[in-house]
């Protein structure tokens, strides 16, 4: 590999960015929330076909799945099933003698309600201001599009790589990844190294949280409100509950942190959360509800095991009940369903870590911030199968909210640092 090569291939992908631009808008355009991929993934099978990359689409198997230690039953897999959901992969082999790597992306998106709250249509891709507006266009579709658009510019400048490329893009990463990355990860070779352009300013995430839902019922008495004294209310008997439940989320704060993911200064002292999502109660004013439920996200950065964690919880919970007559002997019930994510962390020392953020400094001019652990992500299913991963990918506003942007400079300088490091990892020959 010699500095022209790195220099052709970095000049042209910043004289393509049209194309880049135009992939991104693509994508955006076809709506892809979890369950519903099967539109935006055809596209995505198209482009890798025109590359010649021998695409192929995966269809998750859960029965396979449920063999695996780390499977949990997605909230869009309970609604969809698997069928019609695939993930696409494509190869670029090499010449053989190199390393390999994994470019991945999640190709779902969430849902965009409220809408009303959008100044434009969330699936216009309209471009202002340098940025791409929709739906995913950060969160990662421009992400998809720079990997996709590296590996073209090594072929359209006639450079054959030593190891293999596996391209892939995948379904349900907001929803767990089980079905997607995890799925890939049992029928896919393994690579050396994998590279998900995630968004987040060209900063490098080396962790991820560990990620579990849980549910609480409380049951009462029902009664007609006139009377209520004849009954239990559950509303009431859940108070004390979730009193617990913010106080256990109170004192894991002031005791766990995570140096990457307070990395931010409005993170400090958030390495860990509990959040109370949603709560079910009731189904007429005039009537004492007679079960009460609420649903939470625990999020904690590597450092502890699921089991440790569920088990505060049901103690925190167990011990609001006992200062509770009624709860002591109808005793609150605590389930865990959906997310059910291990953390992972990578050394920062890693070859790989190290050779994207040269490459960074090399492509943005400036040392990259090294982040992580406050967030489920992807790229714990390629850790835990002993491949290093890391998340390196644009500068993304209001991911998850109204209005989302993608700064189509930071996703050209993405689809850069993806390149340099595809040349310098695998090697040419």
């Amino acid at each position: 590999m010699t500095t022209g090569q790195i220099e052709s291939v970095l000049k042209w992908i910043s004289t393509h960015q049209e194309h880049l631009v135009r992939l991104t808008q693509d994508l955006v355009q076809i709506p892809s929330i979890s369950g519903e991929e099967y539109a935006v993934q055809k596209r995505v099978h198209k482009e890798l076909e025109q590359m010649e990359l021998s695409p192929q689409m995966f269809n998750p198997d859960d029965k396979k799945l449920r063999k695996h230690n780390d499977f949990f039953e997605t909230t869009s897999f309970t609604k969809y099933g698997y069928e019609n959901r695939p993930n696409v992969g494509g190869v670029l082999e090499g010449s053989g003698g190199g390393r390999s790597i994994c470019l991945s992306g999640h190709i779902d998106v969430v849902s965009p309600e409220p809408l009303d709250k959008w100044t434009r249509s969330p699936w216009s891709g309209d471009v202002v201001d340098g940025n791409i507006h929709g739906r995913g266009a950060g969160d990662m579709k421009a992400g998809v599009a720079a990997m996709i658009l590296a590996v073209q510019a090594l072929q359209e400048n006639g450079i054959n790589l030593k190891g293999d490329v596996q391209v892939e893009t995948t379904i349900e990463e907001e929803d767990g990844g089980i079905g997607g990355v995890f799925y890939m990860r049992t029928v896919r070779p393994k690579t050396d190294a994998a590279f998900v352009p995630e968004p987040g300013n060209l900063a490098i995430s080396v962790a991820s949280a560990g990620v579990m839902y849980f549910r609480v019922t409380v049951r009462g008495v029902p009664a007609h409100a006139a009377t209520a004294h004849f009954g239990v209310n559950a509303v009431q008997k859940m108070m004390p509950v979730i009193d617990a439940i913010q106080s256990l989320h109170e004192a894991r704060q002031a005791r766990i942190s995570y140096s990457y993911a307070e990395s931010d200064p409005r993170m400090k002292g958030r390495a860990t959360t509990i959040n109370i999502g949603v709560i079910k109660a009731g189904d007429w004013p005039s009537t004492v509800p007679a079960e009460c439920t609420v649903e939470c996200r625990i999020g904690f950065p590597p450092g502890e095991t699921r089991e440790e964690v569920m088990k505060q919880v049901e103690d925190a919970v167990q011990e609001a009940s006992k200062r509770d007559d009624w709860l002591k002997t109808n005793p609150p019930v605590v389930d865990w369903f959906g997310w059910k994510a291990r953390p992972h962390e990578l050394d920062p020392t890693n070859d790989f870590v190290q050779l994207v953020r040269q490459n960074v400094i090399d492509v943005a001019g400036r040392e990259p911030a090294f982040m992580g652990g406050s967030a489920g992500l992807d790229t714990r299913f390629f850790v835990h199968h002993g491949i290093p991963a890391l998340t390196c990918g644009p500068y993304a506003e209001r991911i998850h909210s109204f209005d989302e942007i993608v700064s189509i400079e930071s996703v050209v300088q993405t689809s850069q640092v993806i390149a340099k490091t595809m040349l310098e990892w695998c090697g040419t020959q």
